[in-house]
Formats: C-alpha cells, structure tokens, sequence
C-alpha cells in the first residue's frame, strides 16, 4: 500500500467522515453498451465542460476507472448481476473486488458508492436470493479497509418492485418481492443507505397513454393528479413515481429512508409504436428536469427532502437490444455532440478523422496543457474563449 493511501485512510477514518455518495442534485449514468462511443478520457472532458460531477456506471471497467483519476469527479461503480452469486457466497471473493476494483484506484479516482446488482427484484427470481449476501459481503470488505464511512452501498430498484403505484399513497411492494426487499431495506437502515429508484415516466406514459396525460409526464402546464388520501396535488408523474416509494417504504416500516432517483431519461427516437419518442419531447423532459431540479425542493411527501437525481443517459448505446427507444436516451450523440438542447455543450460535430483531443492534464505539466490547448484550437475543436474558461477552471 502507498503512502499517499495510507495517509487517505488514516486522515478519512470512519470517525470523521459520513458517507455521502452524491454532491448536489444533478448527475448521469454512463452507459456504454455501444462500439461507436468517445473514449474514457473524452467523456470526462464532456462532463467537466457540462459540469456534470455526480457519475454512474454499471460495472468497474479499469479504463474508465483510471480516466476518471484525478478529475474530482464522483463516481458509482457497478457490481454486475452476473457477479452477485460468487460475491454472495464467498466473503473472500467480495474481499478481492473491493480491493481490485475501488481501494486500488483510491483516493485518486474519486469513488463515492458501489452499487450492486441494477433492478434485481421484481423481474424474475435468477439473481434475488443472492443480493442481500453479495450486499453484506462487499459491506464488511468496505468496513474491514475503513472504507465504508467512504464510499456507499446501494443498488436501484425498477418500479416492478411496487403494486398499486397510483395514487402514490396506496403504493406497497408486491407479495413476491418482499421476502427479499425487507431484510434489504433492515440492513439499509443500519448502514444509512438510500432506497434507488429508476423511474420513467416515458415508459409510464408509454403504456398508460389512455389514463395519462403527456403533458403531466414532461414537466408542462397540467390540471396534475391529487391524491385523495393524503390530499396532496402532483403537477408533474416523476414527484407521484417518487411519494409512491415513499410510501411503499412506510407500508414496509422504513418511512425514514431517503429515495434517490437513479435512473430517468425520455427517448428521443423510437419505433411506429413509440410515437412519444420523440427528440421534442426528450428535449422537453431533460430541460424541465434540470430546472425542476434547480429548485432545490423535495417532493409533495417529502418537501423538505431535497430531489437527487441522475439522469439517463450521456450517450445514445447503439448496441443495446430491445425496442429502438433503448438505444436514444442519450442527452449527446457517440461523437460528443449535443443530441438536443438543453443548455449543455457537447463537443463540435466533426469529421470522423478528426480525432478529439482529451483537455485532462495529469499532474502539473503546464507544457502539456499549453500544448494541448493550441492544439485544439488549431483544429477547430473549440474556440479561444472557450479555451480560456477551461483554463480558468483547471
């Protein structure tokens, strides 16, 4: 072990730090189930540039670990579903994980949580009877390295898990889940963990088009829903997706757990059948998320309860399976453009031979930085003003 990791660990011991996996209210997941993407090292130039700090993925790939390494971004990485059965049954496996994948790039690469598995419950029984263990293993290898008071466990749950989601207040977890979710959300609430959910009014809208209206979907002017039992008013399906897991966490006795969205996006391309797929209406939800998100408010249950959430998702994935909408959530294109505006700026759309140039600059090379800024301008991949506020910036 280093030096410099030792004195990490020495300096950021359980006594002095609590856990905290996001900062602010605004992040994204970066998906990359595609062959035409930027590279590692090009996306955190795009997320620097859009200010975009808090990050997801959904597995440990060491190459988008070592490019996120001295960026201060925030990073989630993912144990994968696939990965929960060896983790679960041997406490020494998750021992290994924990130190290959998130101690070895500490305190570097800024990794703030780990999230194991992504929507296990309520979509069939393959993977549920591992989470709990592959949970609690990779908790105490955390808490063995004095890491746990550092980076958080969580895993994010689809809104399969609830039964009678509207109105929010008659929402409950469904019978075939809770044998599962109960003692998950017991070891939760020890370890102060935060209920994910991935919630999508899109979908929801998709399949309700009859009973909703579009409008209270993307954040517009709408007569909304009330809740006849708590008397509360939604203007928007996101806040009622989100008092429904409230809810559904007080019916199960865990009323005090924060919910955290970690997954929410709108297509902006679709089949004939997706007809709301549409890059309007992305553009629509993505921009009045980020304002609604601006407020710094809470939901109409919990109003007091600031609203986190990422969004999804930085990249259209062209090697997703399913529907055309799977591959269209992304807010930029593969080459780093903008997919639609909404107030970001992507990286200027160029021919394909025209490689981008990363502006992550390692250490304190004043010379490599000076370089690679003419470099970039000469080019045509920003402008001198640009250029200028990025320096400021570093």
């Amino acid at each position: 072990m280093t030096v410099i990791k030792k004195l990490f660990l020495f300096f950021f011991s359980p006594a002095s730090v609590t856990v905290q996996a996001f900062t602010g209210t605004y992040g994204i997941n970066y998906g990359r189930i595609a062959n035409n993407i930027l590279s590692p090292d090009d996306v955190v130039t795009l997320l620097r540039a859009a200010k975009i700090k808090n990050v997801r993925i959904y597995d440990f790939d060491h190459s988008v670990l070592k490019a996120f390494s001295g960026t201060g971004l925030e990073l989630v990485v993912g144990l994968p579903n696939e990965n929960l059965r060896d983790v679960s049954a041997n406490a020494d496996h998750a021992m290994n994980w924990v130190k290959d994948n998130v101690l070895a790039y500490l305190p570097d690469t800024h990794i703030r949580g780990i999230a194991i598995g992504n929507e296990v419950l309520g979509s069939g029984d393959e993977f549920s009877g591992f989470l709990l263990g592959a949970v609690k293993n990779v908790y105490n290898a955390l808490d063995k390295l004095k890491l746990s008071h550092l980076v958080q466990i969580t895993t994010a749950h689809s809104q399969a898990v609830f039964d009678d989601s509207f109105p929010p207040s008659s929402c409950v977890f469904k019978d075939n889940v809770v044998q599962y979710m109960k003692p998950l959300l017991e070891f939760f609430s020890q370890i102060g963990s935060p209920f994910c959910l991935n919630a999508y009014p899109f979908l929801a809208y998709m399949y309700n088009k009859d009973q909703i209206d579009i409008n209270y979907a993307l954040f517009l002017p709408t007569k909304g829903a009330d809740d006849p039992k708590t008397k509360l008013h939604y203007d928007n399906l996101l806040d009622a997706q989100i008092d429904a897991a409230y809810a559904a966490l007080e019916d199960a006795g865990y009323g005090k757990m924060e919910v955290i969205v970690t997954e929410t996006g709108w297509a902006s391309h679709g089949d004939e059948n997706e007809a709301a797929a549409t890059a309007n209406n992305a553009r629509t939800y993505n921009y009045n998320l980020r304002k609604r998100l601006a407020k710094m408010k809470g939901t109409p249950l919990r109003p007091k309860s600031v609203l986190k959430v990422y969004v999804f998702a930085i990249f259209n994935e062209n090697l997703k399976p399913g529907p055309t909408s799977e591959r269209n959530f992304g807010l930029f294109k593969p080459d780093g453009s903008i997919s639609y505006d909404i107030g970001f700026h992507g990286f200027k759309s160029s021919s394909a031979d025209s490689p981008l140039l990363s502006l992550k600059v390692r250490g304190n090379s004043s010379i490599q930085l000076v370089w690679l800024l003419l470099h970039n301008i000469n080019n045509g991949y920003c402008t001198t003003a640009c250029v200028v506020k990025m320096v400021i910036e570093h």
